[in-house]
């Protein structure tokens, strides 16, 4: 296969400390574009490959802050500009009667940017990964741990990465066609 048509390259580990442990030195050894794959959480293993940046929070706050100003602005418009009631002759404008409803907006903003932000940021649905096509990776989700080296990594080349990949001394490597 050419390179273009290549996803990148497996290698298949029979426990998790050892995939670990092999993510650990596929990272340190200047590979970043690299993924793992394990039948459960593994504890370390997000750090071992590189993955330390989370973009979720930031998208809560965002999406809290849209909708608390929305609730807060939508009361405000109604309440001052269009439809100005005198009630008990309080000011058109009186900012405690909106508490309520701007904080039940920014939890729903906040909730719903969660739930979206996250499923984006995850890249999902996605109902195929070229991963698929590696008929050892049925495994995954049984009893056996890969790691995967993508081939959009700036240091990835064919054979040195393979020579690499089997200097970590996994049960084995397989080629991920696109």
């Amino acid at each position: 296969m050419s390179e273009s048509s290549v996803y990148g390259l497996m290698a298949e580990f029979d426990s998790a400390q050892e995939l670990v442990k092999a993510a650990h030195k596929t990272h340190d050894a200047g590979y970043k574009k690299i993924d793992a794959f394990s039948p459960f959480p593994v504890e370390g293993l997000a750090d071992a490959i590189g993955f330390r940046k989370n973009m979720v929070p930031f998208v809560v706050l965002v999406g809290g802050i849209i909708g608390g100003l929305s609730g807060y602005l939508l009361q405000y418009y109604v309440a001052v500009m269009t439809y100005p009631v005198n009630v008990g002759g309080r000011p058109y404008h009186s900012w405690p009667s909106f508490i309520i409803v701007t904080f039940e907006m920014t939890i729903l903003f906040a909730g719903l940017s969660a739930v979206f932000g996250m499923l984006a940021l995850n890249g999902l649905p996605m109902p195929y990964h070229p991963v698929f096509n590696v008929a050892e990776f049925a495994k995954a989700s049984e009893n056996k741990f890969f790691l995967v080296v993508f081939s959009s990594d700036p240091k990835y080349d064919g054979a040195r990465t393979r020579e690499f990949l089997k200097g970590l001394a996994p049960r084995a490597i397989s080629e991920v066609p696109s």
